[in-house]
C-alpha cells in the first residue's frame, strides 16, 4: 500500500528520501484517480525497499499541489535526490509508470 503523504510530511518523506520517490496526486471524487490508484499501490510492493511511493489527496493537502504546479489530476511526480526529475498527467498505463521507475534506479 502506498504511503499518505501530507503537506507537514512532505519533506521528510519526499524531499529528504534517500531513494527515488513516486506521488501520485489524486482527489477521492476524481474517476481518473480511481484507475490509477491501484497501480500505484502495486508498484509500492513492488518496488518495496527500492523507491518511496506515496499519495498525496490534493483536497486536504494544497500545498503540494500549489508548490509542484499541479492544475490537473491524477498527476504523478517523480523524485530524485530532492527534485522533480519527471511527471506523469492522466491515467497511463503501469507500464508508463514502470519505465519511469527503473529510470530512477
Amino acid at each position: 500500500m502506498a504511503l499518505e503523504i501530507t503537506d507537514k510530511n512532505f519533506d521528510e518523506i519526499v524531499l529528504k528520501s534517500d531513494k527515488p520517490v513516486m506521488v501520485d496526486v489524486w482527489a477521492n471524487w476524481c474517476l481518473p484517480c480511481r484507475t490509477v490508484g491501484p497501480i500505484v499501490d502495486e508498484l509500492s510492493t513492488e518496488y518495496d525497499g527500492k523507491v518511496v511511493i506515496g499519495k498525496v489527496d490534493a483536497d486536504v493537502n494544497r500545498g503540494v499541489s500549489m508548490t509542484y504546479n499541479v492544475r490537473s489530476i491524477p498527476t504523478i511526480l517523480f523524485f530524485k535526490d530532492g527534485e522533480v526529475v519527471d511527471r506523469i498527467t492522466g491515467v497511463q498505463p503501469k507500464n508508463i509508470m514502470v519505465e519511469k521507475l527503473n529510470s530512477l534506479l
